[in-house]
């Protein structure tokens, strides 16, 4: 177990020193769906995979709250177990805040439905952190039912996204 202690003064907020201890440049990524239940969160996960070295915060939301509380679904879950991903099996769905539009660097929504929501939301405030996930859009396996093609437009939207932040 690793135990970090961070001293700062009142001056300071710890958020602050977290921030100065990890480095400005640690880029914060959220993915966001409806629902927060299927594409988003096999996103945040295959994206943690990839990007396992590079330190970066990588999280999802929902635009929605009606699946709020509900756990990832069991399509998902089994996707994400047939091709060894880790995932947090406690994650439950949570609605983007205020606070994640200010916190996160890029917000990116996995279809277009999504983008609008989201770009209403923010009110133009946040939308130059706004994207689309992958031309097209990923479309929600809670309706098509097929998780092994939307794992395979995650991964490969993912592998973009990875390249694309790296250079950024």
């Amino acid at each position: 177990m690793i135990r970090l202690l961070f001293c700062y003064n009142d001056n300071r907020s710890f958020k602050q020193s977290v921030t100065d201890y990890v480095g400005e440049n640690m880029k914060k990524v959220c993915f966001v769906c409806l629902g927060n239940i299927c594409r988003s969160p096999m996103a945040e996960f295959v994206m943690k995979d990839l990007a396992s070295a590079e330190g970066w915060l990588i999280e999802s939301r929902a635009t929605s709250g009606w699946e709020h509380g509900n756990p990832i679904h069991h399509g998902t879950q089994s996707i994400l177990k047939k091709y060894h991903i880790a995932y947090d099996y406690q994650k439950s769905s949570q609605q983007i805040s205020y606070q994640d539009f200010r916190d996160f660097d890029v917000i990116i929504g996995m279809d277009t439905n999504n983008v609008a929501d989201l770009k209403e939301m923010s009110r133009g405030r946040f939308d130059e952190k706004i994207f689309l996930f992958v031309d097209g859009g990923v479309p929600d396996p809670w309706f098509t039912g097929d998780f092994d093609a939307t794992y395979e437009l995650v991964k490969c939207g993912c592998e973009q996204w990875l390249a694309r932040l790296r250079n950024s």
